[in-house]
């Protein structure tokens, strides 16, 4: 017998929230951290005439570059493995285009603002200032 916990109505979709909540943090982390450690090179650019501006687009693009392709790659593993999860779902469609577009949205988004805030601090700090803390 299944536990009366799973049966209430509102449990799957605080568990699938819960999971995209943890994906949001590690995203976050993950992109953060990468974008932080380019600061020295961004401070180069810098140094050497590069406007913050264009820097904080080029970082940006780049990682919307890697973001794009791991979304593209996990909507295809969604849509393999959709099959496997097809008796867990209710009321929606393990193929659900609405479901599967906002999941990616939320995740790029949270990706684009994960890059650009290192960024936007990095072209902030001074060149000198941020070869000399490494």
């Amino acid at each position: 017998m299944a536990p009366a916990r799973a049966l209430q109505p509102g449990f799957p979709i605080r568990f699938g929230l819960a999971a995209l909540l943890l994906a949001v943090i590690g995203l976050y982390g993950i992109m953060a951290s990468a974008v932080r450690e380019q600061t020295r090179d961004i401070a180069v650019r810098i140094a050497l005439g590069a406007t913050p501006a264009r820097v904080r687009g080029e970082v940006l693009r780049r990682a919307m570059a890697v973001s794009l392709v791991g979304s593209a790659v996990g909507l295809a593993v969604a849509l393999i493995a959709s099959h496997l999860a097809r008796s867990l779902l209710f009321d929606v469609s393990p193929t659900d285009p609405v479901a599967l577009l906002a999941a990616c949205g939320v995740l790029l988004a949270v990706a684009s603002i994960a890059a650009y805030v290192p960024a936007y601090r990095a072209s902030r700090i001074h060149p000198a200032r941020a070869l000399r803390t490494e």
